[in-house]
């Protein structure tokens, strides 16, 4: 009992700063959400692993859109921790049922991609591409598994889509305020489908892609220290081929890292679901004061991929700056070139018979 009350205490201070900490991290994973579609679906950066990449982005992005007007309202305008017919209205109710329902499809999308990215970098480990037509096949590949995995996904949220729904319930004032609960606690004494739909958006949304997780990055691991030592006892390869391979050794650890990071983030919230299912009253105890938390840990995971990609890869950050920094030249170039064209055209007009 004191350490259910020390979660509820702690949510509710956390529920206080949520709000403002949340929209910061959206906004800045929104700005290098777009750093990184732009950076890796440049011509040079074109293979399977960096298409993934790109679209991990936009289901990240899509979470931090959905997250910046839901926090805003729900946790700075209003009090999270009170009903009230203002912040409980029809729309805004509406609107957290659409975003519920779409983040939790993008989790799904962006856990399943880490696996395919993980599966694909196993893979290309195993037999690295060799010529134009492979590396195209590839590439193809990637673009429809990546798609299947947006669909797929949409599809295995469908059940959670269909068993929520909006209730009106009266205050103590005789106002208003609107609820999301699930349809079957209303058409049915049975729990049944709830309890199916749950353990569905565990094992598929959390469980089964975390296993897969650590199944490939393990292989991953396996893959950097048997490739390391070769390369200790090739000592006497060209100086090209060392500073290939150990690129090759720096995007491999950067991959790793990041589908590392959403398997710590994952794998906690899929226990948590399997508990709430099983035992009584933790869905209550624990994963509602600790569900902000979960919140933070995910979008943070989200926004900082860019960080990972410049820090780890060379060629990212080359094409980053080619991308941005010529940009930036040139409108600078452009600006400074402003006002002698000014001058020469004050000077063609005042000159003019």
């Amino acid at each position: 009992m004191t350490h259910s009350h020390s979660l509820l205490t702690f949510g509710t201070w956390y529920a206080g700063i949520h709000g403002y900490l949340s929209t910061c991290v959206c906004v800045f994973g929104i700005v290098t959400s777009i750093f990184n579609i732009t950076v890796l679906s440049r011509k040079n950066m074109r293979t399977p692993v960096n298409n993934i990449l790109s679209w991990l982005a936009v289901s990240d992005m899509i979470t931090m859109v959905s997250y910046v007007p839901f926090a805003i309202h729900f946790y700075i305008l209003n009090n999270p921790m009170q009903l009230s017919p203002t912040k409980n209205n029809k729309g805004w109710t509406w609107f957290m049922l659409f975003h519920l329902n779409l983040v939790n499809t993008t989790h799904t999308i962006s856990i399943w991609l880490c696996v395919l990215l993980s599966i694909i970098r196993y893979a290309h480990l195993r037999s690295p591409a060799r010529g134009e037509y492979v590396r195209l096949r590839r590439l193809k590949l990637s673009r429809i598994f990546i798609m299947s995995i947006y669909i797929s996904s949409a599809v295995m949220m469908t059940p959670n889509f269909i068993t929520k729904k909006i209730v009106e319930k009266p205050t103590m004032d005789n106002q208003t305020v609107y609820l999301i609960i699930d349809d079957n606690l209303i058409n049915s004494d049975s729990q049944a489908a709830i309890i199916l739909n749950y353990w569905l958006y565990a094992i598929t949304g959390k469980l089964l892609p975390c296993v897969l997780i650590f199944i490939f990055g393990g292989l991953l691991i396996y893959k950097i220290h048997e490739k390391t030592r070769r390369r200790k006892q090739m000592m006497q390869i060209s100086c090209a081929n060392r500073t290939r391979l150990s690129e090759h050794s720096r995007t491999t650890k950067m991959l790793l890292t990041v589908i590392v990071l959403f398997l710590v983030t994952e794998l906690p919230q899929g226990i948590l679901i399997v508990m709430s299912i099983t035992t009584p009253n933790i869905f209550d105890l624990i994963y509602v004061p600790l569900g902000d938390l979960m919140d933070i840990i995910a979008l943070v995971n989200n926004a900082i991929n860019f960080v990972l990609y410049c820090t780890m890869s060379q060629k990212f950050r080359n094409t980053f700056f080619d991308v941005y920094c010529a940009c930036l030249c040139m409108h600078t170039q452009n600006e400074s070139d402003l006002p002698l064209r000014q001058k020469i055209d004050s000077y063609s007009n005042n000159n003019q018979v």
